[in-house]
């Protein structure tokens, strides 16, 4: 038992000396680096740069009362298209009991006027048709009636504002009716029947009762780094992409570039505005996420290589120009380049079209 047991163990011994030499000698297989062979190509280069931001109206007007009030009655709803001058809702006002007091004594002061001069005027025209006074006396007991007439018909239109905002003069266009001051579309109507609203004034900006844009003038608004805002001009052309419409990508022109820039997260960022140009059979809502594509240079017809075939030396930059494939040998040239997109790099002395360089490494095991 005890001899087979020492066999057992001297073949497990050989087994492992043996796979340890295995291991060894696989480990020291010499290996071939072989390499990819590129051809440099004419063709064209972009340098662009994604700028996010969203989208939104050029032009958002927020719709004010010009009294305030309780919203009694809201006309129109987010997404109504109205022009200017539609309803959007009426306000119901709330008299100040100081004022309506005040305005219900002017009214009871105008009446007693007014009474009197009716009488004055009554006695006095039947005493002119029978030539008791002259013509003088009677015209001027007239022109006090109707001036008492009309004060107190300005009374009873300043009590009818002070209680309900409107006259019977002015109903149609009485500020109790707040009304769209552009065309557009309706983003949104924050208030509801029953909520109170107050006008603007100099202590407040009062408050909005609906916002109105036109959602065919539309802008694009991002920021981009301060390492490229240098690179960007006004009328610069760019694509727009937008999360929410798939696969379309919507034409716009740079319009504007913050000459400030703002700390975000530890780095600079200038706004940027790029006006869009819609097609018709999209739709776009305000508030969408969206990027922008802009190219920040570009070279069309010139001779490229993929990026990662060069080498660089301090300042320098070298290929390996192919002098034989088979087996493969280099040499070392050096080149000049220019713009580069992150994949191909426009190289501008030192090659010539055609001309086969030495691209990315390939492992592969030398087989005897």
């Amino acid at each position: 038992m005890k001899r087979i047991l020492r066999i057992a163990g001297l073949v497990l011994l050989g087994l492992l000396v043996i796979s340890t030499f295995v291991f060894l000698w696989q480990k020291s297989r010499p290996k071939v680096v072989t390499y990819k062979i590129e051809a440099t190509t004419k063709g064209n280069i972009e340098k662009r740069t994604v700028a996010t931001g969203k989208v939104e109206p050029r032009n958002e007007i927020l719709i004010k009362p010009q009294m305030s009030g309780i919203i009694a009655e809201v006309y129109k709803e987010a997404g109504d298209k109205v022009q200017a001058g539609d309803i959007i809702a009426r306000i119901q006002v709330v008299p100040d009991m100081v004022n309506l007091s005040s305005a219900e004594s002017r009214v009871q002061r105008a009446q007693l006027a007014a009474d009197q001069s009716r009488s004055n005027y009554e006695r006095d025209k039947k005493l002119y048709e029978n030539e008791v006074i002259s013509r003088e006396e009677f015209e001027k007991v007239e022109l006090q009636y109707r001036n008492d007439q009309e004060e107190l018909r300005a009374a009873n239109d300043n009590l009818s504002l002070v209680r309900t905002g409107i006259t019977q003069s002015s109903a149609s266009t009485s500020n109790t009716l707040v009304r769209s001051t552009v065309s557009g579309t309706i983003l949104d109507v924050p208030v509801k029947v029953g909520n109170s609203v107050i006008q603007s004034n100099n202590f407040n900006d009062g408050t909005t009762v609906a916002s109105v844009a036109n959602l065919s003038d539309m802008l694009f608004v991002g920021k981009i780094d301060e390492t490229e805002v240098g690179k960007l001009s006004v009328g610069m052309p760019m694509e727009i992409t937008i999360g929410a419409i798939q696969d379309r990508r919507i034409p716009a022109t740079l319009e504007y570039v913050s000459p400030k820039g703002v700390e975000e997260s530890g780095a600079i960022l200038f706004e940027m505005k790029a006006a869009l140009k819609l097609p018709s059979d999209v739709f776009i809502r305000a508030g969408y996420s969206a990027n922008a594509d802009i190219i920040l240079d570009q070279r069309t017809d010139v001779l490229t290589i993929p990026e990662s075939s060069l080498e660089f030396s301090g300042d320098s930059a070298f290929v390996y120009l192919v002098r034989n494939e088979k087996p493969q040998a280099f040499d070392r040239h050096p080149v000049k380049i220019g713009l580069s997109d992150g994949i191909n790099i426009e190289v501008t002395e030192g090659l010539k079209e055609n001309d086969q360089i030495r691209g990315t490494e390939i492992i592969e095991e030398k087989k005897n």
